[in-house]
């Protein structure tokens, strides 16, 4: 059991960061700026009050944690703001000397097979409604990168991040998007979670930077794993009738011996 701090536990990711742990039977001291938001936040959490952003409050709620996890985000338009929070993260936890783990984002990974392409530069990936936090993520890692004292890891996403199912199944990789062959890249927030809490559990990523995404489930000859099913599915119907038939056919020639 582990004694965890979430900064931004009542958004999208941290609330589901928050409900992974304690399914785990960790210890979860959610942190919130504005206490009346706590509708959707899972009830066996320590709550407390407190800003990511107040180097003070950063080390009053991580002493005595093993783990900070932060999934802050600022609101549109205060996008650079993320900078000054990651910095007064770590300035928070020099006294407590708490691991830090960071919900980031996508636009610092390199475009798939091309090294010196970044994610938050290709429009594929990410549209100008998302420019903003995508740019202010890529200078939240390189906030990370100089911290060479600290004991951090920073989890990129995918490219499309949204609400669904818990899976526990994903890919894991480092600084390339990954994508599967139609390009797509997406997990999961549950899934993602799930990434997170394994990191908090079993670090594998020291001072560095991952990233997970769903894996592509092909088999060797091209067919989708859902197209072979169903192919799977009518022939075993097939056969099913098939040896139907050819049962009803055999009782009747015992029944009409002259047929």
């Amino acid at each position: 059991m582990m004694r965890i701090t979430v900064f931004g536990a009542t958004g999208n990711v941290g609330s589901r960061v928050v409900a992974e742990a304690l399914s785990r039977g960790h210890e979860v001291t959610a942190i919130m700026r504005d206490p009346t938001r706590l509708h959707g936040l899972n009830a066996s959490a320590n709550i407390r009050t407190g800003d990511a952003g107040n180097s003070e409050d950063v080390a009053r709620l991580s002493a005595g944690q093993d783990l900070v996890i932060t999934a802050t985000r600022p609101p549109s338009g205060k996008e650079r703001e993320l900078v000054a929070i990651t910095e007064s993260l770590f300035s928070g936890l020099t006294e407590t000397k708490v691991r830090l783990l960071i919900v980031g984002g996508a636009g610092g990974l390199t475009v798939p097979g091309d090294s010196n392409a970044l994610v938050v530069d290709d429009p594929r990936y990410v549209g100008p409604a998302w420019r903003g936090i995508a740019l202010a993520c890529t200078e939240q890692l390189e906030v990370c990168r100089v911290q060479f004292r600290a004991n951090w890891t920073y989890l990129s996403p995918p490219a499309m991040l949204m609400p669904g199912e818990r899976t526990g199944t994903f890919r894991v990789g480092k600084d390339e998007l990954l994508v599967d062959s139609e390009g797509n890249s997406s997990i999961s927030i549950e899934d993602f979670a799930v990434a997170l809490i394994d990191e908090a559990e079993q670090p594998k990523h020291p001072q560095a930077r991952f990233t997970v995404a769903y894996p592509p489930v092909f088999f060797s000859f091209g067919v989708s794993l859902k197209a072979a099913i169903q192919k799977a599915a009518i022939l075993k119907v097939t056969n099913l009738l098939l040896h139907s038939l050819r049962y009803r056919a055999s009782i009747a020639r015992h029944e009409n011996p002259s047929q």
